[in-house]
């Protein structure tokens, strides 16, 4: 009897901690809503909600005048083929290194790790010089060769370690059916890999749609900026009017967290299966 209330006044224990963790993690979320919904002249507490006096003023304000919606175009662009171009190519590279624990592979699945461990930021003056040689500046396949080469080693990573949870006979068995290396990855091991594809996608697509160090720089142009810089400029020149960089830091969050809702279960399968 004493065993069973030990582990009931655990499991509650842990809901409590876990309920107090999530309405940490919602009070910014509860205060962004309640400031986007008041008047520049409001004075009201930010905990306070308007149940009354709902502007929204702000929502338009950061549409029309912060862009927020050619912003938002920008980064689904530039979100969209880097996420593709992760998931294949980062397939495609970690195959032959999940499958194939010859001494030069794993020298390489080393080499891949300690690119993990270096910051963006410190390459960003010679990257910055070999774009603006090549005119790569404010362009979509400028940034988007820039996110990818950034996310690559990431998605190596996790492929590689999915990879080698996976029993090989399926393969092996297709091989011996004659499929080529093309079929083979197209067929049998791109399906296997769906969840940790998820996972790959959404760290992927996540990084990319907030990334603003880099995407700063490489996307200065007003008509080409990407959401993160759109809304930092929008909130320079609007410093006194939080409600309407608010605003459009809300608007920006709707594609991520609707990707991120619908694709969670496989998310949880791609990192459950890498950790293994």
């Amino acid at each position: 009897m004493t065993s069973v209330l030990r582990r009931r006044t655990l499991a509650a224990a842990v809901s409590i901690f876990v309920l107090l963790v999530v309405i940490v993690q919602l009070v910014p979320f509860y205060v962004a809503l309640t400031t986007s919904l008041k008047a520049k002249s409001e004075l009201s507490p930010q905990w306070v909600f308007p149940l009354q006096n709902l502007h929204w003023g702000n929502f338009v304000a950061a549409v029309e005048q912060a862009g927020i919606l050619r912003a938002m175009g920008n980064s689904v662009v530039v979100t969209s083929l880097s996420t593709i171009l992760v998931c294949v190519l980062g397939a495609f590279a970690a195959y032959p290194l999940a499958r194939r624990r010859t001494p030069l592979n794993r020298a390489l699945g080393a080499i891949n790790i300690g690119l993990m461990m270096v910051p963006a930021l410190s390459l960003l003056v010679p990257l910055y010089s070999l774009l603006a040689q090549i005119d790569a500046l404010n362009t979509y396949w400028g940034e988007i060769l820039v996110m990818v080469t950034n996310s690559l080693p990431l998605s190596i990573f996790l492929y590689s370690a999915f990879l080698r949870t996976v029993p090989a006979a399926v393969e092996e068995a297709a091989i011996v059916d004659g499929a080529n290396p093309l079929q083979l990855m197209r067929h049998i091991v791109m399906p296997i890999l769906r969840p940790v594809t998820v996972t790959v996608g959404i760290i992927t697509g996540v990084n990319v749609w907030n990334e603003y160090a880099l995407s700063g720089y490489i996307m200065s142009s007003r008509q080409m900026q990407t959401v993160p810089p759109a809304i930092a400029s929008f909130f320079s020149m609007q410093g006194g009017n939080l409600g309407a960089a608010t605003a459009a830091s809300l608007l920006s969050l709707i594609p991520v967290v609707a990707a991120f809702l619908f694709l969670q279960r496989y998310f949880v399968q791609g990192i459950v299966g890498a950790e293994q």
